[in-house]
């Protein structure tokens, strides 16, 4: 065995050392906080995320009106894109449990606020809209309950 040949073997040996230890640190680390899984800001949290998912809907059934010209969902499509904005913060403060997250809701429910009266009006026409606009109205009150 020449001298390279060594040192490659050495190599090996320990790096396969090395990830047994890692992997039984990580696996240390998952069970030791396994039970920290729990937020205090579950519903904030799903009620945020539905209003995610509901506002990207919207919104890109106010761009493809928009982009067969309908000028009315101008303003919804502006309103719920600072919705989606306002409730990825949300969602993330309220996952870190951030110091941030009482202001950040009060944000929110003015933003909220005004998307959920903007899709009101296409509601009755748009089920996007009207999906919108109740997620919205959910995420209002929650956000109400933590800016309190």
């Amino acid at each position: 065995m020449n001298r390279r040949e060594m040192l490659l073997s050495s190599l090996a040996v320990a790096g396969t050392a090395m990830v047994g230890k890692v992997h039984a640190a990580e696996n240390h680390e998952h069970h030791h906080h396994h039970h920290q899984e729990s937020t205090l800001n579950t519903a904030l949290i799903e009620v945020a995320s539905d209003c995610v998912q509901k506002g990207q809907v919207c919104l890109n059934h106010c761009l493809t009106l928009l982009g067969q010209g309908d000028k009315q969902m101008a303003s919804c499509a502006q309103s719920v894109n600072q919705v989606l904005a306002v409730c990825v913060a949300l969602q993330q403060l309220a996952a870190q449990e951030s110091k941030y997250l009482k202001s950040q809701a009060k944000v929110a429910m003015d933003i909220c606020k005004e998307c959920e009266e903007e899709c009101k009006r296409h509601a009755d026409k748009h089920d996007t809209c009207k999906a919108c606009m109740e997620s919205c109205e959910a995420c209002y009150k929650e956000c109400k309950k933590i800016a309190a």
